[in-house]
């Protein structure tokens, strides 16, 4: 788990759904109008200003626990200040997503249409169960944008990272205990890659300290910074803004798909900001 080996960013980019997902017909339509109205914003959390640990120390005695570096990227821990934010305390969700869409008049992604389709007539799942599915085919510029049309924008790492583990540096949101069913979801997979997700509100024992859903699992999530491979040792210890250019697109808190490691606290991932995959959505901050 020495380096970046790229094994957090290519674990995100999973395929689109099967190619036997034939094409939605004009009937997804009223389908797709039902869930927006379904829309419901989350409520906002309030982090207060302080000092947070940020990173992990080196750990090289046992280097498949859960306490150890995923990769070197999250070395070393740091002390770091945030001023107070607010960051929203559920995933944005698939009714939200579908209703900025049809106010800025464009068309619902292909791949996001197919598997609601596919979901409605094959799986015959209700609209009111797919509205608090989190957003998912959604790349960095649209999350971007969906945040800022609601006054808001994407975390920064920092800030994610803070939300998730409080001030004391938890392991995971809701402390040093492994993952489990009970907890977040994770570690799933689907012969089709039809996406595996609970609703934004769900897994209560899960929470961030904060009180926050699903800062590990169910969807991983873009924040606003740029990938920086040593940036933990560089970054300014107050109010660090990410780095400010890159290839990828900071990812954090694992998915559905994910192994345990991928849903620590500290582990970071990546991805392509032009990505659009069924493991990845976003949830939105403000200062």
């Amino acid at each position: 788990m020495q380096g970046f080996t790229l094994l957090a960013a290519l674990e995100l980019a999973s395929p689109h759904p099967s190619s036997a997902v034939r094409d939605p017909p004009p009937e997804l339509a009223p389908h797709l109008a039902e869930i927006a109205q379904l829309a419901r914003p989350s409520p906002m959390v309030t982090i207060p200003a302080g000092w947070f640990l940020m990173g992990t120390n080196r750990k090289d005695d046992d280097p498949f626990g859960l306490e150890t570096q995923y990769d070197d990227t999250e070395l070393p821990q740091r002390r770091i200040w945030l001023d107070a934010y607010e960051i929203d305390r559920s995933e944005v969700t698939l009714a939200e997503w579908l209703a900025h869409v049809q106010r800025q008049g464009r068309q619902v992604p292909d791949v996001l249409q197919r598997l609601i389709w596919h979901l409605l007539s094959v799986h015959f799942a209700p609209d009111y169960v797919l509205a608090p599915w989190p957003a998912l085919y959604v790349t960095w510029s649209e999350a971007d944008e969906f945040c800022r049309a609601q006054g808001k924008r994407l975390p920064t790492e920092a800030q994610w990272e803070k939300a998730a583990r409080r001030t004391e540096g938890n392991l995971f949101p809701w402390g040093k205990a492994a993952p489990t069913p009970e907890l977040a979801v994770f570690g799933k997979y689907h012969v089709h890659e039809i996406p595996l997700v609970a609703a934004v509100s769900s897994k209560e024992e899960g929470r961030s300290p904060y009180g926050l859903y699903h800062m590990a699992g169910n969807v991983a999530e873009w924040v606003q910074d740029w990938f920086g491979f040593d940036y933990y040792a560089i970054m300014p210890e107050r109010n660090p803004p990410g780095s400010t250019e890159g290839r990828y697109k900071v990812v954090r808190g694992g998915s559905w798909k994910s192994n345990p490691h991928m849903l620590r606290t500290a582990t970071r991932g990546g991805a392509y900001p032009e990505d659009r995959t069924a493991t990845i959505g976003f949830r939105c901050a403000k200062l």
